[in-house]
């Protein structure tokens, strides 16, 4: 599914699911640097994102897998 990753003051990193309506704070990171690992968002998806360089512009429309049940 596509998502848009952003930096944002009040939360840190939101993610924003265009196809659902849905914007969420990212609460875990399986790496530091959120390339190539997995994101657990407040209501409880976990997503994988794609490999990508640390130094990745925000924000960014990317491609991620939504681990288990529907996308």
């Amino acid at each position: 599914m596509k998502v848009t990753i952003r930096r944002s003051t009040e939360t840190g990193l939101s993610i924003y699911v265009p196809k659902k309506d849905l914007e969420e704070p990212i609460v875990e990171a399986e790496h530091e640097t959120l390339w190539g690992g997995w994101i657990k968002i407040a209501n409880g998806w976990v997503l994988d994102l794609p490999h990508m360089a640390s130094d990745t512009q925000l924000p960014i429309t990317i491609s991620a897998r939504k681990r288990g049940g529907e996308g």
